[in-house]
């Protein structure tokens, strides 16, 4: 149906761009009468309190636009599916964590133990789809090494290979949760790397472009209302469905160690995050930055809040660039 390449790149992303334009002020208005508010921690910001109450799990409105746009490709790209189920997957994890923050008023959702049996749940269908049917195999191309057609591609055993997955994957969903902490920031950030893998997904032949294309126009439409100041939050349901997203797709084209320059902001915000606590309890009450994740530690620096964000979003955008002279 749309298996000319112009239209299965621009398409996706104009559906769903219009389908997350139209979804925001029918579900926002729906979140605010169904009290799905955001609780604000009181060890956060003192800035970020006035937040408390606007609408959370605003997620839904992209990840329902990126897959009903995605669903109009299943026919021609057939190897979008596991990325769909991927990104699903983790979004209904998401979803679960933020109906009992909101609902049954627990500020913490699901229990640490219950959220990682979910992931590793979703994670273990995937590694078996990947490496049983996919046909990509286990190969990982090696940046800076010559290319897509010429580099090395790292061929780990497959006692290796399964638990580097369990790694990046969860590493990824987890890095991309942290940075969902200021308004726009996790929305700016995975517009600019959704991009970057459309683009290598074209260039490749690998048929993963469209389901890319969706979740970048989702996530523009999105940021209609997510920008600062954010009328709606994501959520867990967004912030691990696009998790999942980055690490399915990276995976299905064998680039999960490209996620480490191009994802490189939800590496260092997770690292922040264990530095600090390992930190804290190793010296009973030290603190390596002023507030973990990272991006609160600038904003108690004296950063604006929408100062944070543009910083972040352009050193994604030139660890994309980045990215594609490792190709």
């Amino acid at each position: 149906m749309f298996s000319d390449l112009k239209y299965s790149i621009l398409l996706p992303i104009l559906i769903a761009f219009v389908i997350s334009a139209i979804l925001g002020p029918i579900v926002i208005p729906w979140l605010h009468r169904l009290k799905f508010g955001q609780f604000i921690r009181e060890e956060g910001p003192k800035a970020h309190q006035k937040k408390s109450g606007t609408p959370t799990m605003g997620g839904i409105i992209f990840l329902l636009a990126a897959m009903v746009a995605s669903l109009f490709f299943v026919k021609d790209y057939p190897k979008i599916v596991p990325v769909m189920f991927t990104t699903l997957g983790f979004g209904i994890i998401g979803f679960l964590d933020d109906y009992i923050k909101v609902v049954k008023k627990r500020n913490l959702g699901l229990t640490e133990i219950q959220k990682l049996i979910l992931q590793f749940i979703v994670t273990a269908v995937f590694a078996f789809y990947l490496i049983k049917y996919s046909g990509v195999g286990t190969k990982m191309l090696v940046p800076f090494t010559g290319g897509l057609e010429n580099g090395y591609y790292l061929d780990l055993p497959m006692w290796l290979f399964i638990p580097a997955l369990f790694i990046i994957m969860l590493g990824t969903v987890n890095g991309t949760n942290l940075t969902d902490g200021l308004d726009g920031l996790l929305s700016n950030v995975t517009v600019l790397v959704a991009a970057f893998f459309m683009v290598v997904a074209v260039a490749m032949g690998s048929g993963l472009h469209p389901v890319a294309g969706a979740v970048m126009g989702a996530l523009l439409g999105f940021l209609l209302f997510n920008a600062h100041p954010a009328k709606v939050f994501m959520g867990d349901t967004g912030s691990l469905a696009l998790g999942g997203f980055v690490a399915s797709m990276a995976y299905m084209m064998n680039m999960p160690i490209f996620i480490a320059i191009v994802g490189l902001v939800y590496l260092v915000e997770i690292l922040s995050d264990i530095l600090q606590v390992t930190y804290f309890k190793a010296t009973h009450g030290k603190r390596i930055f002023k507030m973990a994740p990272i991006h609160h530690h600038f904003e108690l620096c004296g950063w604006a809040e929408t100062k944070v964000v543009a910083v972040f979003t352009i050193v994604t955008a030139m660890l994309c660039l980045i990215g594609f002279l490792a190709l």
